[in-house]
């Protein structure tokens, strides 16, 4: 198997299409949680491969197909590039998981539905999102065209085109598709080839993975003498791990590493020996499960053991606020940050809090975290204020 060459996410306002296209992409329903299933939301973030092909058709037209054996293609298709799909929650609820998402994602897909006015709360906060942490490569997706007229399909176009005028996604292209009956993938795909390159990797850089889930595989009952090690999945941003790789997890309540060794790689259902930068995957480690279960380690980082950077609890950033704060109907109009304020903090997969210690001339601000994070100088940090029960997304800060 061809291993996955990047991470592209679905992000947008909740029910617009986003685990249905990641279905009929990967065919993985990734909705796999209990609460998932009962609400019919995505709640934690989900993962699924594909592969795409290409292929003539009848009349010895090109095409792009995540099947193999598509019924259309003529002859073999050629495998042309395999691909890691996140697909992140659209709930307001819920932006703190999609900003642990946003770190590992190399480009995304914008999902609107074409039966609902453009924008909504989390389409403008998803974009925003995207733009704070410097992912350019974005397509965006009109999608449930099946269930608008074309004239209403039209003018949802314009409403697209007048709500990017400006932002980082004005020029990405708009592909209108049905993923509930698979209408119009193939362009789809191909504008992902076209549009989406993969990620260019630092020669020689120290492995660094970012960990946005974290599993017991074991069944209940199972032999202890049989017992699977704890399992992290999410993907590097640097370098590259192999199995029997001795690596370093955290930092955990008290900054410190547990020290562990990977027992397996998988990625896409199927086991490998390396993975480099690109797509998302899983370790086996020989970690007790009861660590690794039910998220307990998601947020946190892995890297060879010894080369992680120190944890701290004090971050000075230079902060930039945007003008107002989106994910509501009504955006509020963002004021200065306050000393002793409280404020959500993404720092890489991770959910912070960041207490404002003091601030300084050119926006420079001090911050106590709730918890020890591994932070590097230049590196972009969301910041997030409350706003009656919600967090909205209000800035970012750049570490320094």
């Amino acid at each position: 198997m061809s291993l996955p060459e990047l991470t592209i996410g679905l992000v947008g306002h909740v029910d617009h299409g986003k685990t249905t296209l990641t279905k009929k992409l990967t065919g993985v329903w990734t909705d796999r949680h209990s609460e998932e299933l009962k609400r019919g939301i995505t709640i934690r973030l989900g993962y699924a491969d594909a592969t795409f092909y290409k292929c003539k058709d009848s009349k010895g037209n090109i095409f792009y197909t995540a099947q193999e054996k598509d019924k259309l293609c003529e002859g073999k298709a050629t495998k042309v590039r395999s691909v890691s799909f996140v697909d992140a929650p659209g709930h307001e609820t819920l932006m703190a998981t999609m900003l642990s998402g946003a770190s590992i994602m190399d480009g995304a897909l914008l999902l609107v539905s074409a039966n609902e006015d453009c924008p909504q709360p989390q389409t403008k906060e998803h974009l925003m999102a995207l733009e704070i942490v410097g992912i350019k490569n974005i397509i965006i997706v009109q999608n449930k065209i099946d269930l608008v007229t074309e004239e209403k399909a039209i003018e949802n176009y314009k409403q697209i085109k007048e709500f990017v005028k400006g932002t980082v996604a004005e020029k990405a292209p708009i592909i209108p598709v049905s993923a509930e009956h698979g209408t119009n993938l193939d362009v789809l795909i191909e504008t992902i080839q076209d549009d989406i390159p993969n990620a260019e990797p630092r020669k020689d850089a120290k492995p660094l993975m970012y960990i946005a889930r974290s599993f017991d595989i074991n069944k209940p009952g199972s032999d202890p003498v049989k017992m699977k090690g704890g399992v992290i999945g999410g993907a590097l941003v640097e370098g590259a791990l192999k199995v029997g790789d001795d690596i370093d997890i955290g930092p955990k309540r008290d900054g410190t590493f547990i020290r562990t060794k990977i027992v397996k790689l998988t990625t896409g259902g199927d086991e490998v020996k390396s993975v480099g930068r690109g797509g998302t995957f899983g370790i086996e480690t020989g970690l007790d499960p009861c660590l690794t279960k039910t998220d307990k380690m998601a947020g946190k980082i892995a890297g060879h053991t010894g080369t992680l950077t120190k944890s701290v609890k004090i971050v000075n950033m230079e902060v930039h606020l945007l003008d107002r704060a989106v994910g509501s109907e009504e955006e509020l109009e963002i004021k200065p940050l306050s000393k002793h304020e409280p404020l959500m903090l993404n720092i890489g997969t991770s959910t912070n809090v960041g207490v404002v210690q003091s601030g300084k001339k050119k926006g420079q601000y001090e911050f106590k975290l709730k918890f020890p994070a591994c932070v590097e100088n230049g590196s972009r940090i969301t910041i997030a204020r409350r706003y009656g029960s919600r967090w909205r997304l209000i800035g970012y800060g750049i570490v320094r």
